[in-house]
């Protein structure tokens, strides 16, 4: 954060210094213009004499064109060509020293161990410093794995009338993020906006599925966990679309559920209804064919795809081809009542907020669901009495 404040100052002087040596320009363009329009031919002059001044007065201003030629600097001549080349009209108003060449950045998960300690070995010494200088500044980055019973006084010691804001808190996360609000008396208020209903845990799930009442992210609210309440995977999948978008046509990728679909015919007929713990992934932005779709998703859960054919697995395309209408119309079904379900699950959490004591909460629209599908924040607030018991 303080390198980037580093970086925005600097970037904001070399804009102020750019900004005024335009306008200084610009000035000098019409002082030019108003000395241009201002001669005229005197009376009685004749035209010779008209010619000889005016020739002066262009004289004096290649002169002072050839003397300010004299002071470019080679770096801006540089930056100059290089601006021309790229044809980024953003670098016209940056220095030469501010352009930093600097490296791509390496993504974490390339690093080597050994350079992955050494950044987070400098990263708490940065810290350590910052805190014996008292630099520390508000904003203090800081990675922890979060649950219900997470003790917040343990990463943040000094934590009074604080506010938790989880912006799209995932799956688990978000009814964690209630809890720890309603549980610890330094937390003041809470905004909320979940998403990815189909990692919540639920505690009804009919298949099985351990889960403890402190960990079970739906239902929260006690009254639907006296109906046990249950919504399933697929439910919550559903939970996860976008009806405004659907109805601008957006947001389905239809070619890719319908091969996802035929995927599975193919798998239960050649490989004893295989099932594998393994996603799929994003195999189908990378595929040029279905055939090469269902090489790249055999390859990737190490199953054998020479015992197929290509048009072996293109017989299945083609055999189920004409029931791509049939899917299209189940999959905007499932998009219509994607907002009933979306809707119980938050209906769920402002409950659960509504059944303790001292606490106002509201269900409030925060985003436009065209930009942010998951556009709904949940927020609470403790009464001063409540936040300081």
């Amino acid at each position: 954060a303080q390198e980037r404040n580093r970086k925005l100052k600097k970037f904001s002087r070399a804009y102020q210094k750019h900004t005024k040596a335009t306008r200084t320009r610009t000035e000098a363009a019409h002082l030019r213009q108003e000395e241009k329009v201002k001669i005229k031919p005197e009376p009685n002059e004749d035209k010779d004499a008209l010619c000889d001044r005016l020739a002066g007065s262009g004289s004096q201003e290649e002169e002072k064109v050839s003397i300010s030629s004299l002071h470019i600097n080679p770096a801006v001549e540089t930056q100059s060509e290089l601006i021309s080349e790229t044809g980024e009209p953003f670098f016209s108003v940056l220095s030469a020293d501010v352009m930093d060449s600097s490296p791509p950045r390496v993504p974490p998960s390339q690093l080597s161990s050994e350079e992955k300690e050494r950044r987070k070995r400098e990263n708490l010494e940065r810290k350590a410093q910052s805190r014996k200088d008292g630099t520390s500044g508000v904003f203090s980055p800081l990675t922890s794995f979060v649950t219900a019973q997470t003790e917040l006084r343990e990463l943040i010691s000094e934590l009074k009338d604080a506010v938790v804001v989880g912006l799209h808190t995932c799956g688990d996360l978000a009814p964690s993020t209630l809890k720890m609000f309603v549980d610890k008396p330094e937390l003041a208020a809470v905004c909320g906006v979940g998403c990815c209903y189909h990692l919540l845990s639920e505690e009804f799930d009919p298949s099985g599925h351990e889960c403890s009442q402190t960990a079970c992210g739906f239902p929260l609210s006690q009254y639907l966990r006296h109906q046990s309440c249950f919504c399933g995977r697929n439910a919550r999948m559903s939970a996860c679309l976008a009806l405004e978008r659907a109805s601008l046509g957006q947001g389905i990728q239809m070619e890719s559920l319908f091969f996802r679909a035929v995927l599975h015919v193919l798998l239960r007929d050649h490989y004893s209804s295989y099932k594998s713990e393994k996603r799929v992934g994003n195999v189908y932005s990378k595929a040029k064919s279905f055939v090469d779709y269902v090489r790249r998703a055999l390859r990737r859960w190490e199953l054998d795809d020479s015992k197929l054919s290509d048009g072996e697995i293109q017989s299945y395309q083609d055999a189920y081809r004409a029931r791509m209408e049939e899917m299209h119309a189940f999959n905007m079904l499932k998009v219509t009542l994607a907002p009933c379900i979306e809707g119980l699950i938050l209906l769920d959490r402002l409950c659960y907020l509504k059944e303790q004591d001292g606490v106002s909460c509201a269900l409030v629209q925060l985003f436009n669901p065209l930009l942010s599908p998951r556009c709904y924040a949940l927020i609470g607030l403790k009464s001063r009495a409540n936040a300081t018991s």
